[in-house]
């Protein structure tokens, strides 16, 4: 099979690496792909929104399936529009459409979604401009901390936490007057949910599913859980507390109810569903959904799959997913994100990679990079995630750790305390 994988971060270097490893793939093409994608494919300077030059790859390298690593595109419509074209109907892809990535694309749609499904989750209400003195009056109902949440999609950095009543109505009115741009003209405002948080990764086919090993990853840039909210610092997997009875509860009260809720609601969905739980007392709520792999989850759970990955795309592609059975390797596996100096604010690019090659004993996937001639060099704020195996939880650290300390750039940061709360 030929595929394409459009996307070119640390999850696409993670799908691209697992599917070189299925003898059922020829050619493996990724879109725009980064210095690590090139390893173990071709990449194709093509960004992930121009459809029309994906059109002109899949024609010309007879592309037989199609993954979408990122949510830009699936809530543009690309799924729609292989769907639609004449010439590229035929060719499968992994990915919902459009009105499926609206799971992601509208928290406002996500929550009602939830609602209707009666999936669990926290109470909310949803504001825009006008109805921002009711979106004040609604936070001094809540107790602190008050979360808001940017309607639209803000690269994994729409989300405040805070815990000052006045400072929440604050930000709600700067949020509603364009903080994260057009993606917080609408503000979800919702309950807080204590807890530990996990996420949990589906793959369907629209009927049947299988479920990925679970993960937990680490958001905040600062040890402790402080400072801003990044794309994601770290992750584990599996997840010590996600016994067989919580997922148990998972399948039941979440994953079953969320995919009949697509279905019957006439939405075509083909792909990843990432849903991010919060473990209350043993019982899962929804906190969100996002209709792609996590990053850097799929750091930790891809390899962590046995299963051949390109017969799970097949499979899917062909509705026979609910026929596959699913192999875990049963070690731990950790990663921890070697990150640009001044991320997630502003960093510079372009920084040398040096000790690649002295890595030992994990899996390097590459974020923000791209080739410079023989060099490999920064091209964003996440760079580098260090993935190792262990037996334990504190074996596979300590191999991501060694690892992270061999590879070097100027201003490189990353947390040294992934997995404290596990």
């Amino acid at each position: 099979m030929n595929i394409l994988i459009i996307g070119g971060g640390g999850r696409e270097h993670a799908l691209a690496w697992k599917m070189a490893q299925s003898p059922q793939l020829e050619k493996l093409f990724i879109a725009p792909g980064n210095a690590g994608t090139a390893e173990v494919g071709t990449n194709v300077p093509i960004g992930v929104e121009d459809f029309e030059g994906i059109k002109e790859l899949v024609l010309k390298k007879g592309i037989d399936l199609v993954v979408v690593g990122p949510e830009v595109p699936l809530v543009a419509g690309v799924a729609d529009f292989f769907k639609e074209d004449p010439e590229l109907k035929e060719i499968p892809v992994i990915g919902p459409s459009k009105a499926g990535a609206e799971l992601e694309g509208s928290k406002d749609i996500a929550k009602t979604f939830m609602l209707e499904n009666d999936i669990p989750t926290g109470g909310f209400r949803t504001f825009i401009d006008y109805t921002v003195s009711e979106g004040r009056h609604y936070l001094t109902k809540l107790k602190p901390p008050y979360v808001l949440k940017a309607d639209g999609l803000a690269a994994g950095k729409g989300v405040l936490i805070i815990d000052n009543l006045e400072e929440a109505q604050q930000e709600l009115e700067n949020m509603l007057n364009g903080k994260f741009g057009e993606a917080s003209r609408k503000v979800v405002v919702e309950e807080y949910l204590p807890g530990i948080e996990l996420s949990v990764f589906v793959l369907t086919d629209g009927k049947g599913y299988v479920i990925f090993p679970e993960a937990k990853d680490y958001k905040r840039i600062g040890e402790g859980d402080t400072g801003l909210n990044t794309g994601g610092m770290g992750a584990v997997s599996p997840v010590p507390f996600a016994d067989d009875k919580f997922m148990k509860k998972v399948e039941e009260r979440i994953v079953k109810p969320t995919i009949e809720g697509l279905k019957s609601d006439g939405v075509d969905y083909k792909g990843f569903i990432f849903i991010g739980l919060m473990n209350r007392d043993g019982d899962p709520y929804v906190i969100e959904y996002n209709v792609r792999m996590g990053d850097p989850e799929s750091e930790v759970v891809l390899p962590r799959i046995k299963t051949d990955f390109v017969e799970l795309m097949k499979a899917t592609a062909e509705n026979r997913l609910s026929e596959m059975e699913i192999e875990f390797d049963h070690r731990t596996v950790t990663t921890v994100m070697l990150v640009s100096g001044g991320y997630p604010g502003s960093y510079e690019k372009g920084k040398e990679i040096t000790g690649l090659d002295k890595v030992e004993e994990c899996v390097v996937f590459h974020a923000g990079t791209k080739s410079d001639g023989d060099r490999t060099v920064t091209n964003g704020g996440r760079v580098i995630a260090v993935s190792s195996y262990g037996d334990t939880m504190k074996e596979a650290l300590e191999k991501s750790y060694e690892n992270a300390e061999k590879i070097n750039f100027e201003g490189k940061y990353y947390r040294k305390d992934i997995g404290f709360d596990l």
